[in-house]
This record gives C-alpha cells, structure tokens and sequence, in this order.
C-alpha cells in the first residue's frame, strides 16, 4: 500500500470510530509497525496544519484523535444551535394519521383508535408543530381536540386537509382483521 493509502485509511479509522484510537490497533490493522504509523500519522498532521483545514490529528497517551481546529469553534457551536432534525418514529406516524383524518380528535379517542395511551407521540408532533391544539369538547372535562397545521400540509405537500389521500379500503380492512385477532388474543390470556 502507498503513503497515500495509508493516510487516508488512517484518516477513515480515526473519522469512523471518532475518538482517540491506540497507535497499536491502527498499526495491527494497517500491518505497520508502530514507527510507520507514527511517522505517517507526523506527515499528516503537518499536512492538516499548513493547508486550509478545520481538523488536525492530535496524540493522546500513545493514542491519535481526529478533532476540529481551535479556530473553528465558533463556527460549530453556531450550527450546533440549531435545531435537530425531527425524526417521525412508526408510532408518531401512526398518531399523526389518525389526527389528520379524523380531526379535530381527543387524545382519548387517539388512544381508543391506536389501543395504546398516546400522551408522548401527540406532545411530540405538538412540539415538531404538526400537529396543534385546534379547541374543546362540550362534554364534561372539556377535553382538548386537536388537529393538523400549516406545517404539517407544507411538509406532506398537501394544500389542504381536505385533499389528504384517499385510505384503500384493503388497507383498512386489513387493519381491523388484525385489531380483531389482537383482541381475541387479549381475551383469550
């Protein structure tokens, strides 16, 4: 394997695993010995600090560590600010369809629907601003009805909830066989 090779492998161990790693387990896994690596690891970490670069290679108690230049913090911590990406898990999907097409909803009639409690995927899509407090029940307790947002057409490209996609009638009969089945199987334990 050339220079080249090595530095980039070594340059793939140390990005991929993300902390400090042994100077021994990188040359066990190049077949170098430990002089190579570290003569090959020297060479970059000149490379890294004369060119343009946001990382460099630092060595930690006979290990190396790929980090971010000092210089470049602040640009980070700008990024780091922002938000996560929203991650829409099965279940936060599952919740966000019922609301679409049965809203204005309860949280109580969700759980009825899904069979489970719902309080964490609908405080969620609250929170992702898909989902929102849309007014109250004339029942006893006046319990909160929700409904989808702005947010949530723009993100599923729907102009309106009106025009969400028609459900296939295989899908739902589908749904209600094995909500049966699951029933029977609770009753029968």
């Amino acid at each position: 394997m050339e220079t080249n090779n090595y530095e980039a492998a070594i340059e793939a161990i140390l990005f991929t695993m993300g902390e400090s790693v042994e100077i021994d387990k990188i040359a066990k896994a190049l077949e170098l010995t430990k002089a190579q690596v570290k003569k090959i690891v020297a060479n970059m970490q000149k490379e890294l600090e004369s060119d343009s670069r946001g990382i460099r290679i630092i060595e930690l108690e006979n290990a190396y560590q790929l980090c971010t230049k000092p210089e470049m913090y602040d640009y980070l911590i700008k990024v780091a600010k922002q938000p996560r990406r929203q991650v829409l898990t099965d279940v936060m999907m599952e919740t966000l369809s019922i609301i679409a097409y049965k809203q204005p909803i309860t949280k109580s009639e969700i759980e009825s629907i899904r069979g489970v409690k719902s309080d964490f995927a609908v405080n969620k899509l609250v929170e992702y601003e898909l989902v929102q407090e849309v007014g109250r029940l004339d029942t006893p307790g006046r319990p909160l009805l929700f409904g989808t947002t702005e947010e949530f057409l723009r993100r599923f490209g729907v102009d309106s909830s009106e025009n969400l996609p028609e459900i296939n009638p295989d899908v739902i009969e589908e749904i209600k066989e094995e909500a049966e089945k699951e029933v029977s199987l609770k009753s029968n334990d």
